[in-house]
């Protein structure tokens, strides 16, 4: 298969919050690319990873190729990058010298690019419109133990992001006396932090104050079932006591 050109104006997509998803410029489903791990790593890595730009290929072979020598782990490096090339177009994968690679400024669209976009720019609702769930979902590379912490890392600081983002809405509809906005908001931030209890209980006092006394018992239920299933214990004497005032026990 040739390389493909991008008609004019259109870029490929990528979509990593929630699971992956891979468009040509065309609308056209990446199927070739989806089905092959490493690409599909890399090519992430390379949209979203910090600082944004090009990457020194020393630091790709010790994240992708960390049990091969340097020779066979630049080659097979070479190989990826010709294998995104091929199904991403001419003008997305770009080299800088011999010793840096990235992604042409542009040239792919990507939801996690434009939700960090949006948090900068203050359009928190636009930020929680393109977080559909966790980056990269189940994702796995074997042998690449780094990028799998990269990738923890950055999934976790992502979910923290959209957390942050859902109670900020929530506080702003409440204050502007949207109340049934500001319990849903705070219904998302709490299960956006399912194991956090000072959100937990934020929430709730929340719902309790704009009336959802239902929404608030079946956020509390869902929290205390998680706690159950996962840890075997029970919600703190603090969330407990808060539920029953919301309950008027």
């Amino acid at each position: 298969m040739g390389s493909r050109s991008r008609p004019a104006g259109a870029v490929p997509r990528l979509r990593v919050f929630g699971g992956v998803e891979l468009l040509a410029a065309s609308g056209e489903p990446l199927a070739d690319l989806l089905t092959q791990t490493k690409p599909l790593a890399l090519l992430a890595y390379l949209v979203i990873a910090e600082p944004r730009g090009h990457h020194r290929r020393d630091r790709l072979l010790g994240l992708f190729w960390p049990e091969l020598d340097e020779p066979h782990a630049r080659g097979a490096l070479r190989k990826t990058l010709h294998t995104l090339r091929r199904g991403l177009g001419d003008g997305v994968v770009d080299s800088r010298g011999d010793e840096d690679v990235g992604i042409a400024p542009g040239a792919l669209a990507c939801d996690a690019l434009a939700f960090d976009e949006a948090i900068e720019g203050g359009l928190t609702a636009r930020a929680l419109e393109l977080y559909r769930g966790d980056l990269l979902p189940g994702f796995f590379v074997r042998e690449a133990t780094e990028f799998q912490q990269w990738l923890d890392h950055t999934r976790a600081g992502y979910l923290k992001q959209a957390a942050t983002a859902a109670w900020i809405l929530a506080e702003r509809s409440e204050l502007d006396e949207r109340e049934t906005a500001a319990g849903g908001w705070a219904r998302r931030a709490a299960m956006l932090s399912p194991f956090d209890e000072r959100v937990v209980r934020k929430a709730l006092a929340l719902l309790g104050r704009v009336g959802d006394r239902a929404g608030a018992v079946a956020l509390y239920e869902s929290f205390r079932g998680r706690l159950a299933k996962e840890y075997d214990v029970e919600p703190a004497r603090e969330t407990v006591a808060l539920i029953r005032q919301i309950r008027g026990q």
